[in-house]
């Protein structure tokens, strides 16, 4: 039992010492929690997708990526271009990110072939590459821009024409374009999609000559139907025409979702014991297990009426479809390690010699996994501008690894090892002690700087911890590696022996 408790305590010590970093800093700040509660949530619209970028190569082996500043650098480009030629809303954000998904797609390929040439050394690799890209991107943005390409726009260019300003305003084209989308607007998207996707799927299946099961696909369409026509009663509508949920509504949502999934199950495991199904597997159904959670999620629901909860939670609203793209985000990267794909990339990850034996492709899989982290940093960056509202030209992108790479350590991660719940845990703590370290400084030493300088030096701390770490438990796994080789050649030869 000691034993398991100091290992958990080794493995999770960066969690335990920024979680109670965090508590102490929120107490000696002073603030209230409607206010910490209400800027973090925010920050978590605001960045997470961009560390959950992170994941992906991590998995595949390359280790953390700094390499998606150039993601970021994509996604300005493209940012910049579209503001240039005055597009605006949700349709000028999605005609953004389909701009910057093949300028992203281009550095990904050419930074992941140059990965494949420096195995073993791509964080450097990318840390440097990095600064070698701002080089060219300050080139285009200073010269190019209205010295080789003439751009004749004095809200984006600097008085001689010739560059791009510090700070462009984005006021009138994309702010909050992803977070104002109403609700009503996301499920009427989502209907036709689900239309789409029952269609398709049949297509599909009647033109490979597969059984289709008629049932289930009009069952599906009923509930999506049903769904939608939901909408049209006079308080669904006007719920769901706000573009912002209450996060008390949000928690409320839940807990009656979660209690619909159980029922949900439980008629769907009766029906199927009493066709005679099997009652026992994987996904079967668990009385228990479905109890403990419709009690667990009625707790919570019973938790909104004690009075500082609630207090909070009617504060805090939540931008719906940019959480749901995090969401979906999360979902992606499940999905894609279950393919085999994901199953190459973990491979790669794990040992590049066992994959080489298996046949797999390790340099076309290392490239795919950075395209991947590329393409979804610049559409990360995408979501943190139009919250922000306003791009820092020569700036922005600059300390985007930094921060991303930081968090998502915070949560547990390592450079071996990462999942979406470590990311989320880490932008949690990291963003909280960014919220509060300022206002604890200011009132312990009378100095917000002081919290100021010490919120980055936990960043770049926390990032050095990691490197550290890995370049001790290296050299113990490539010593485990060869005794394993060397175990696997001598029982082959005790078997020649043998035979």
């Amino acid at each position: 039992m000691n034993k398991k408790a100091t290992d958990f305590l080794v493995h999770n010590m960066v969690v335990i010492l920024f979680v109670i970093l965090c508590v102490l800093a929120t107490f000696f700040s002073k603030q209230p929690l409607t206010f910490v509660v209400s800027e973090l949530f925010t920050r978590i619209a605001r960045n997470s997708f961009i560390v959950l970028s992170l994941i992906i190569p991590v998995i595949a082996g390359m280790g953390l990526n700094f390499g998606i500043v150039i993601g970021a650098m994509a996604a300005q480009l493209a940012i910049f271009l579209t503001t240039y030629w005055g597009l605006t809303g949700i349709s000028g954000f999605l005609f953004t990110a389909g701009l910057a998904t093949p300028f992203a797609v281009f550095f990904g390929f050419l930074v992941g072939k140059l990965f494949n040439y420096m195995k073993g050394n791509e964080m450097i690799g990318g840390l440097v590459l990095g600064y070698f890209a701002d080089g060219i991107y300050q080139l285009v943005f200073l010269f190019i821009f209205g010295g080789v390409i003439k751009m004749n726009n004095p809200t984006l260019m600097i008085p001689t024409g010739i560059g791009v300003k510090n700070t462009i305003d984005l006021k009138d084209t994309v702010k909050y374009a992803l977070d104002t989308v109403p609700m009503l607007t996301i499920v009427e998207i989502g209907f036709y999609l689900v239309l789409i996707g029952l269609a398709g799927s049949v297509i599909f299946k009647l033109s490979r000559k597969q059984a289709v099961d008629w049932k289930l696909v009009i069952v599906k369409a009923a509930v999506a139907v049903i769904i939608y026509a939901l909408t049209f009663i006079g308080p669904v509508e006007q719920f769901l025409a706000a573009d912002r949920l209450l996060l008390l509504s949000a928690v409320e949502l839940w807990c009656l979702g979660v209690a619909l999934w159980q029922l949900y199950s439980f008629v769907k495991w009766k029906l199927q014991t009493r066709n005679g199904g099997e009652e026992a597997g994987p996904n079967s159904f668990k009385p228990v297990k479905a109890i403990v959670n419709v009690i667990l999620a009625a707790l919570v629901y019973g938790l909104t009426y004690v009075p500082f909860i609630y207090n909070v939670l009617i504060v805090v609203r939540l931008p719906v479809l940019t959480y749901l793209c995090i969401g979906g985000l999360c979902c992606f990267n499940n999905i894609l390690m279950k393919t085999r794909l994901g199953q190459d990339m973990r491979t790669v990850g794990q040992s590049r010699t066992v994959a080489n034996a298996a046949g797999i492709n390790v340099d076309r899989t290392r490239i795919i996994a950075m395209i991947f982290s590329t393409v979804l940093a610049s559409w990360g960056q995408l979501i943190f501008l139009q919250n922000v509202g306003t791009i820092s030209t020569y700036g922005a992108h600059t300390q985007v690894g930094q921060f991303a790479i930081a968090a998502l350590l915070v949560g547990g991660a390592s450079v071996q090892k990462a999942t979406n719940k470590q990311a989320l845990l880490g932008i949690v703590l990291f963003h909280t002690l960014f919220i509060v370290s300022p206002l604890a400084g200011k009132e312990l030493f009378g100095d917000p700087v002081i919290g100021e300088y010490f919120r980055v030096f936990v960043s770049y701390g926390v990032i050095a911890l990691a490197l550290a770490m890995h370049a001790w438990k290296k050299p113990e796994k490539a010593k485990a590696e060869v005794k394993g080789q060397d175990d696997s050649k001598s029982s082959g030869g005790e078997q020649i022996k043998t035979a």
